[in-house]
């Protein structure tokens, strides 16, 4: 038996399939069909692009401060008003909404590779399975926050203890999906034919094990944004990330928290912001997660 002949296992489960449930161009017309996936991508992607195009498109100086026009109301001035030091909010959301992007998609991409190797291993590696998942285990004892106070008392509050506690926290959940996903693969006769006719370790990870299990992690980790963009929003509502004058959604709505029955707004946006992100996010993600998974396919 060749390895060609072992390719059509991959191919059968979904992996590589370039006319199948996963080619890009089936994966857009799914997405397309599905009318709130589409409004939640498109709202995402502007959101996205104004967070990146921010220093072209803040109409102010998201850390300038004018104390003559504190706390001002939503106007044709300042469109999202102004907070209890002068600064635009709107400029400030920009720049926050950068920021909180950039911890979830870090703590999502780290953490997502850390925790698909060793979940991918610990399946193919039996011997340090155990081990590995033991570590696991340990590691999901210990909430986000905990791990976020842990990390700001050992480098001090900022961006980059709460890339640190998110990444940590991500690792676990998805080491475990992975380990899954994995397993169910370990089980499939090309795996058994691959290690007969003697394919490499190497090989058999990659090509035949990881190629069948990343859309299962891909899945994961698309739910899973919008939960460690809230994370991190928690994690600098409470001062273990982003510190004055840096723009951050979840400080701006602790900076704000002081002032809601002044001027409501100053917390009330930013918070908005974050739970619009966290709803695309989350909404994107399922319908991912019915269009890559092939068990859902007809």
């Amino acid at each position: 038996m060749s390895t060609e002949a072992l390719d059509h296992g991959l191919i059968a489960s979904g992996a590589g399939n370039e006319d199948g449930w996963l080619a890009p161009n089936g994966l857009l017309r799914r997405l397309a069909r599905d009318r709130v996936a589409a409004l939640a991508a498109s709202v995402l992607t502007a959101i996205v692009l104004a967070a990146i195009l921010a220093p072209w498109i803040a109409p102010y100086d998201p850390y300038f401060t004018d104390l003559t026009k504190t706390m001002q109301a939503p106007s044709a001035a300042h469109w999202f008003g102004t907070d209890n030091t002068g600064r635009d909010i709107l400029s400030r959301v920009l720049y926050g909404t950068r920021n909180t992007l950039v911890l979830g998609l870090v703590g999502v991409i780290v953490g997502g590779a850390i925790g698909g190797v060793l979940g991918i291993v610990a399946a193919y590696y039996r011997r340090l399975g155990g081990w590995i998942m033991r570590l696991v285990d340990i590691m999901l004892a210990f909430p986000a926050i905990l791990i976020g106070l842990a990390m700001a008392a050992i480098f001090g509050a900022g961006l980059g203890a709460v890339i640190i506690a998110l990444v940590i926290a991500t690792i676990p959940d998805v080491a475990r999906v992975a380990r899954g996903a994995a397993v169910g693969v370990m089980g499939q006769e090309f795996m058994e034919a691959g290690r007969a006719v003697g394919v490499s370790d190497s090989a058999l990870i990659w090509r035949y094990l990881t190629l069948n299990c990343i859309s299962t992690i891909f899945v994961f980790l698309t739910l899973r944004f919008g939960q460690i963009i809230l994370i991190g929003s928690v994690l600098g509502f409470l001062g273990m990330g982003a510190q004055p004058p840096t723009a951050e959604l979840g400080m701006m709505a602790a900076q704000g928290r002081d002032f809601l029955f002044m001027a409501p707004h100053i917390a009330t946006i930013p918070s908005c912001a974050i739970f619009v992100i966290v709803l695309c996010a989350n909404l994107l993600g399922d319908a991912f997660r019915d269009v890559l998974d092939p068990r859902l396919q007809t």
